[in-house]
């Protein structure tokens, strides 16, 4: 049942930010004096609308998106009464346009930067001198944290009455004991532990060194059974290993609460590292292809393939069943800063398609000026529908092909 509601969360958020993507249109078209006939959420057939003024609100039957229709988008538009011809958008000058046409990136922006705001002053950022690299972590102190369990599969799930209880709790040891020894094995940090362990069998009785307030101790503990890959062999085969049913507290906490002040410089530095993150994911698409179509023809799901709103739906679903709900949160904030760039593409029938050619033409118009020549006037749309169509086919089939991974063979980041 949770991950059904963290489901409906997720794709409401979703609905909810190209909703009001949509409403940055209007809402500035309108301020420049633009004639906006109709806003709608959804597609298809018309639930319930009214009229207010010059523009028909309303919800429709497909909850897919939203739209608004802003009169005269271009000069090749055929349904422009000769009344609203001098309110027609392609008429008004290239930076109100401009405006208009990135307000709804813009408005994906604002959602991300308040959100990643919220989570700063609140529950914080990830901080950036946590160690992220495997051999990092291997070289922090062996400072434990107790599960609640150990799970015998490889995997991340919640406990369930059937898993083994954790042998560390049972030993009686504590979150932010220090491992020093095991069976008079040195342990320096997590990785001689994690090295160590190893080298045991499940079911035995190991003989535990540690550390708690400062003042040294000593107990035992039986050994429970878990799978796990090869230390040295992150895609070798699973087998059969010893757990003592702890984790790694590493010396730097994996997050950091800033103040309403410092806040701002944390979003504006977060922003920074995911535009970077964005721009290499784009760049990565089209390797990704061959990885997607692997995932839909049995193949193993590569966690770093691209995802639809399907899959970013599921993946809220598993936050919030597993109670992550700072996960729910950054992933609705990455989703939005990742429309916001993708829509500024400069590709019709993005909305970045219509800023570029807004501004070819203002730069044409300037180049014949200089040189003499008369204003060749405005692009003509038509001629470009053969490419607008070629986008639009390419997109759908990229959509397709993720919609249905994300069924077949979604990534998860956790067991259920």
């Amino acid at each position: 049942m949770a991950y059904l509601l963290g489901v409906v969360l997720f794709a409401l958020a979703i609905l909810i930010s190209v909703s009001l993507h949509e409403a940055g249109h209007m809402l500035t078209a309108k301020a420049f004096g633009m004639k906006v006939t109709r806003y709608f959420v959804g597609f298809g057939p018309t639930l319930w609308s009214f009229r207010r003024g010059e523009t028909e609100y309303g919800v429709k039957g497909i909850p897919l998106g939203g739209f608004c229709k802003i009169v005269g988008m271009t000069p090749q538009d055929d349904d422009v009464d000769p009344a609203d011809e001098p309110r027609a958008m392609w008429r008004f000058p290239v930076w109100k346009r401009t405006i208009v046409m990135s307000a709804g990136s813009i408005t994906h922006f604002a959602l991300a930067l308040v959100a990643l705001w919220v989570i700063a002053v609140t529950a914080g950022l990830p901080n950036p001198d946590f160690p992220s690299s495997e051999a990092e972590i291997r070289k922090e102190p062996a400072v434990i944290q107790l599960s609640e369990c150990v799970v015998p599969e490889n995997a991340i799930r919640p406990c369930t009455p059937a898993d083994a209880a954790s042998p560390a709790e049972q030993a009686q040891l504590r979150d932010g004991d220090r491992i020093t020894a095991v069976n008079d094995t040195p342990i320096n940090n997590y990785g001689d532990l994690l090295t160590t362990l190893r080298t045991l069998k499940p079911g035995e009785t190991a003989r535990i060194a540690y550390v708690r307030d400062g003042q040294p101790g000593g107990t035992e503990a039986v050994l429970a059974k878990t799978q796990r890959r090869p230390l040295d062999d992150p895609n070798g085969a699973v087998g059969d290993v010893a757990a003592l049913g702890v984790g790694l507290i590493p010396s730097t906490p994996t997050r950091t609460t800033y103040g309403p002040v410092a806040a701002f410089g944390a979003t504006a530095d977060f922003t920074g590292d995911m535009a970077v993150n964005t721009a290499k994911a784009l760049q990565r698409i089209p390797q990704k292809i061959p990885a997607l179509w692997t995932a839909i023809t049995g193949g193993e799901r590569d966690v770093d393939t691209p995802i639809s709103v399907v899959g970013a739906s599921r993946l809220g679903g598993e936050a919030v069943e597993n109670n992550a709900w700072y996960l729910f949160f950054m992933l609705f904030v990455s989703l939005n800063f990742f429309i916001g760039v993708f829509n500024l593409l400069p590709l019709l029938p993005l909305d970045g398609g219509h800023i570029a050619i807004a501004w070819f033409e203002r730069a044409r118009s300037w180049l014949y000026a200089r040189i003499g020549r008369p204003d060749p006037g405005r692009v003509d749309y038509l001629k470009l529908m053969p490419f607008t169509y070629a986008v639009i086919l390419i997109g759908g089939a990229f959509t397709l092909l993720t919609i249905t991974a994300d069924v077949v063979n979604p990534i998860t980041l956790f067991s259920r």
